[in-house]
């Protein structure tokens, strides 16, 4: 199957964004149905939000790892993809010795 590169609106916050070939090809892989609702931004945000806002259990998860509701929000940085120049949210600190790449260009440079 071809996939095309589609515009989609943000149920969030209603700005446009893509929704690659890439990732189609990718969801479809992984047996996703539906097409996302949100853009990058939101979420990253929704996922930040679910990880405060959980149960008040102190006790870690299994095997003594710490479950994601009692780690503090994960912190995104806005940095600009090595190889297309596109805006990117990366969850550390761009640092200007490494290249930063957005998820289309990493998931096509990434060794799988």
């Amino acid at each position: 199957m071809t996939y095309v590169d589609r515009t989609m609106t943000c149920v969030d916050c209603g700005v446009e964004f893509i929704h690659s070939a890439a990732d189609q090809e990718y969801y479809a892989q992984k047996g996703f149905t539906s097409d996302p609702k949100r853009c990058a931004s939101c979420r990253a945000y929704r996922r930040a939000s679910r990880e405060t806002s959980g149960d008040d259990r102190t006790s870690g998860g299994p095997r003594g790892y710490e479950r994601a509701t009692d780690r503090a929000p994960r912190e995104y940085f806005v940095a600009i993809c090595t190889s297309c120049g596109n805006q990117a949210q990366v969850p550390f600190k761009p640092r200007m010795d490494k290249p930063v790449y957005c998820s289309d260009c990493f998931r096509q440079i990434r060794p799988d």
